[in-house]
């Protein structure tokens, strides 16, 4: 283990889903990891147009806030027939108005059932995750990668792991949704492993 992957690393999340599963990412790189809901920092209004936009905005923040490293992940659902929406919009179609949530209350049961409706009986169901790494230095600095994986959306919804959009979504190749997917099968193929990949090859000086 190398001294660069040593020491405080803040989670720029306060959804417990994510940081789960950032934190197992990180896990083998010996970081000391902490989530901006634990350090009471504030969640940032996600003004960005892009995934990569509002990834970096929120990992600056928190390294800002706390005075450490901070990675950030902006990720979303793109369904191809729709347009590509839910996109970077994918969190706020869990929301009970529609806008940003207050006290963590996010639906995504909600949120699926309605990608459902708009698809109605379109018989494209093709879809894909994509995830923005951002890791922020409080200089300032930072850097991003992006990961993606295609695959479909079925209906109704299968399984109660992971969580987000993960039961709706059956990646390519696969007869299991993401709800179904063992995690480490899960960890090894998903958007956020292909980017968290990337970073790691980079490294994270």
């Amino acid at each position: 283990m190398s001294e660069a992957a040593r020491g405080r690393l803040v989670v720029a999340t306060h959804n417990k889903g994510k940081l789960r599963e950032m934190a197992e990412l990180l896990a083998p790189h010996g970081f000391d990891c902490v989530s901006a809901g634990e350090l009471g920092l504030p969640e940032p209004e996600e003004t960005g147009a892009t995934f990569i936009a509002n990834a970096e905005l929120k990992a600056r923040a928190a390294a800002r806030g706390s005075g450490h490293r901070a990675l950030a992940d902006d990720s979303g659902l793109i369904v191809e027939a729709l347009g590509g929406k839910p996109g970077i919009h994918s969190a706020r179609w869990a929301d009970p108005t529609g806008g940003p949530a207050a006290g963590g209350g996010r639906d995504f049961r909600r949120a699926m059932e309605r990608v459902n409706r708009e698809l109605d009986a379109n018989p494209d169901r093709r879809a894909y995750f994509i995830s923005v790494l951002s890791l922020a230095w409080p200089d300032g600095g930072v850097k991003s990668f992006e990961g993606r994986v295609h695959g479909t959306l079925v209906w109704p919804p299968r399984g109660d792991r992971g969580f987000g959009y993960d039961p709706m979504f059956m990646p390519s190749g696969y007869n299991q949704t993401f709800g179904e997917m063992d995690p480490d099968l899960k960890h090894r193929i998903s958007h956020r492993a292909v980017a968290f990949r990337k970073l790691a090859d980079a490294g994270f000086r």
